[in-house]
């Protein structure tokens, strides 16, 4: 019977490749269960697990699973993240997935005997490699949450993927084509990466359908131990890395206390540290509580020089005082409380920006304790989860697992590899993000989930996009919230970002007039236009219990419903 099942599901997948893989849905309306990914296929996949009995859990897993298959830039099994469950009584779940630095890891590894910063250490190759977490945040899910109880039913589809192999898509084509000269330079055998992929060609990975199976047959173990983990230390050995065995074996995901708060009667859950969505978000949100944000218009220069002046604040706290909280004493109670942020925007003036030179972090006399992929799902029964996973960069470290075939992350660059130098994402460091065997490196990943006034579950969202995913999601939340907007145009809208330092505004090219970019310059702001940014999965619950899903228009993103 079993076998008969997976046959039948494994047909269902296969015939609804052609038809979904280059055509995604960027909107659903739907009464049961709703699933939003990076990828048709996955969307796809998580929808059948709940169809089959599953809930938002057992679907997130397999989401997981599938997208290291055929999203090989950011679905992983060698990366990590964070996950916000909220059960439909309301209750609320963390689980932090995070890498984390391997015990050889030392705060100037990644400086030279004149204590600059080498190029790319920190970003390419082995060394850049922090202890992976999915596959035990995966485990730590199935065992707490599991509706099926069938570790097995959930890893078939990945499975499938890997071996019979699955149809690359134009985006994927440009993509691959971008980093094959560095991955041709950082890993010494040719990879299934490494050679010319073609949009409508089948892409077939035999090596990690292997290691797919060693985790369906012994869960996290077949990940951190055995032939797997061999594999994986081989590789570090090999290319002057430094995870052993130890590392791997000790990793444990943590299970966290959510980050909660509110903004205009609505409860928000999202990630505690060691993200800093739950410091940066309530920040902003509360910052921008005490003025008529809508009043000022959507898109027009007055909201975005608020927004921005607020965003550029709290990203100048995040710098210097967010870190892992077990390694630092983090002033929350300061940084979060009401009198503290008010007083941060003394200095706002609606005429003018005020220069980054000039806003500092808090400074308190009493210290206390871009590449990512995030789905949404919804069930049957209401209950929500929203994940966020990630191997930092597109694509990681750029170097595959010898005998593996899956990418490595470089999630220590998310550290301060050295205080006030920037990393990937420009993002400046202080102290309290420095290098630190066994410690979690910030992020800034916001899996979150919004709740209507009344207690009843109104938003499920997040987003990859590195510093960028906290103003994506603040941007959608307050898009709906303030600007009345449906759920496709909040997520479609154009969107902005400042992170106090490099002093600028991003904006999306074409997405905003001449006349406001004008009216922001006079201001003393200056613009750098990008193509986009972030890829917001997001659901809403409208009033009457109808559930809309809308991917991400900026990619082959995917919204699947029933």
């Amino acid at each position: 019977m079993k076998k008969l099942f997976l046959l039948v599901f494994i047909s269902f997948v296969f015939s609804c490749r052609t038809s979904v893989e280059t055509n995604s849905v960027k909107e659903v309306r739907v009464q049961n269960a709703a699933v939003v990914t990076a990828h048709p296929i996955a969307s796809e996949i998580g929808l059948q697990v709940i169809k089959d009995g599953g809930n938002a859990v057992d679907a997130a897993i397999a989401v997981q699973f599938a997208l290291s298959v055929c999203f090989p830039r950011a679905g992983n099994i060698a990366g990590g993240g964070f996950a916000i469950y909220r059960e439909k009584d309301g209750t609320g779940y963390a689980l932090d997935f995070r890498e984390l630095a391997p015990k050889a890891a030392r705060e100037d590894m990644y400086l030279d005997e004149a204590g600059n910063v080498i190029p790319e250490a920190s970003i390419r190759g082995a060394l850049a490699v922090g202890v992976p977490g999915s596959v035990d945040g995966m485990d730590q899910l199935f065992q707490r949450f599991s509706k099926l109880n069938n570790w097995d039913r959930l890893m078939q589809p990945a499975i499938d993927l890997a071996e019979k192999g699955f149809y690359l898509t134009e985006m994927q084509e440009d993509d691959l084509a971008k980093v094959q000269e560095s991955l041709n330079k950082i890993n010494k055998n040719e990879t299934s990466f490494t050679a010319s992929r073609k949009a409508g060609q089948k892409f077939v990975q035999k090596k990690l359908a292997e290691v797919l199976k060693a985790i369906q047959k012994e869960r996290r173990y077949g990940f951190y131990t055995g032939w797997v983990a061999d594999k994986f230390v081989e590789t570090m050995e090999n290319n002057g890395g430094v995870i052993n065995h130890l590392d791997l074996l000790h990793y444990k995901s943590e299970w966290r206390q959510p980050a909660e708060f509110y903004y205009r009667n609505h409860r928000i859950l999202t990630m505690p540290l060691p993200s800093s969505a739950g410091v940066v978000l309530p920040q902003v949100f509360e910052m921008v509580s005490q003025y008529n944000l809508p009043g000022g218009g959507f898109h027009t220069p007055t909201s975005i020089h608020l927004v921005a002046e607020v965003e550029r604040r709290a990203f100048a706290d995040r710098a210097m005082h967010l870190g892992d909280p077990r390694f630092n004493r983090v002033p929350l109670y300061n940084l979060m409380h009401h009198d503290y942020l008010m007083d941060r925007m003394k200095s706002f003036s609606r005429d003018k920006a005020t220069p980054s030179s000039e806003v500092r972090e808090g400074v308190f006399t009493d210290r206390e304790s871009m590449e990512t992929t995030h789905f949404s799902i919804v069930d049957n029964e209401g209950n929500a989860i929203a994940v966020t996973t990630t191997l930092n960069g597109a694509y990681g470290s750029h170097l595959v697992c010898e005998g593996g075939g899956y990418f490595l992350n470089n999630e220590m660059d998310d550290f301060s590899v050295k205080p006030g130098v920037p990393n990937l994402y420009g993002l400046i460091g202080g102290e309290a993000n420095k290098i630190q065997s066994g410690k979690r490196m910030l992020s800034s990943m916001s899996p979150t989930i919004v709740d209507y006034p009344n207690k009843s579950l109104k938003m499920v969202l997040g987003s990859p996009g590195g510093s960028t995913i906290l103003t994506s999601v603040f941007q959608v939340i307050s898009n709906v919230i303030d600007f009345k907007l449906d759920l496709n145009g909040a997520v479609q809208a154009p969107r902005f970002h400042h992170q106090w330092l490099p002093d600028q505004i991003m904006m999306e090219k074409g997405g905003f007039d001449s006349h406001t970019i004008q009216v922001l310059e006079e201001k003393g702001h200056t613009i750098k236009e990008v193509e986009s940014i972030g890829r917001v999965e997001a659901i809403l619950i409208e009033g009457d219990g109808t559930i809309v899903g809308v991917a991400d228009k900026r990619k082959d993103d995917h919204a699947s419903g029933y």
